[in-house]
């Protein structure tokens, strides 16, 4: 069973995921993570991308992600280049991670992009993890070097919090760490009865 986790950047995700890792039966896949470590090691994606990008995408062997940030968040063709580039590696990537694992209780998918990607499409349920828009931008201030421009030009660039819960079948209010603890706990409780 594949479980998509979603939300807004700033809206917690990776507090919810730290919850959802203490429970035993549960094996956890980080879409952005896994998408950076494959990056930096396809030659086939990193030539994609320095086609796309130029050189200076790479940096230090690394992908230079403020540079390939202030492209794609300020061009919406740019950003729909580098995801045709990177999402169908992180797809096939996720697969076989899904099949290494799938005697696990079930396998937690978080990915920001979830819906933007129609990699919903094979999740069996759906948590959309919310917080408040001066919340979330409050989190992203003191955790990232962004301004507040920035910020809200991300959140600007992904699905509305109503398209992402609309479309979920749990979505977890993240402000209180108990509550949301709690909110985990309980959805787990559900799917791991259910199957």
């Amino acid at each position: 069973m594949i479980i998509g986790l979603t939300g807004g950047i700033g809206s917690g995700k990776t507090t919810v995921v730290n919850f959802f890792k203490e429970f035993k039966n549960v094996s956890v896949y980080i879409a952005d993570s896994e998408a950076k470590n494959l990056i930096n090691k396809s030659l086939i994606i990193r030539n994609k991308i320095k086609k796309e990008f130029g050189e200076k995408a790479f940096y230090n062997n690394q992908l230079d992600r403020k540079y390939i940030s202030n492209i794609v968040f300020k061009d919406k063709q740019k950003l729909k280049a580098l995801n045709s580039i990177v999402h169908p590696e992180v797809a096939k990537h996720f697969k076989e991670f899904a099949e290494i694992n799938s005697k696990e209780g079930y396998i937690l998918y978080e990915n920001a992009i979830l819906f933007e990607t129609n990699n919903n499409e094979f999740c069996d349920y759906i948590i959309t993890v919310f917080a408040p828009e001066k919340l979330r931008i409050s989190r992203v201030l003191e955790r990232d070097d962004f301004s507040e421009n920035d910020v809200i030009y991300r959140i600007k660039n992904q699905f509305s919090d109503e398209k992402k819960m609309i479309q979920s079948n749990y979505v977890i209010k993240n402000i209180s760490l108990k509550t949301t603890e709690i909110e985990v706990g309980r959805i787990h409780k559900f799917l791991t009865e259910k199957y």
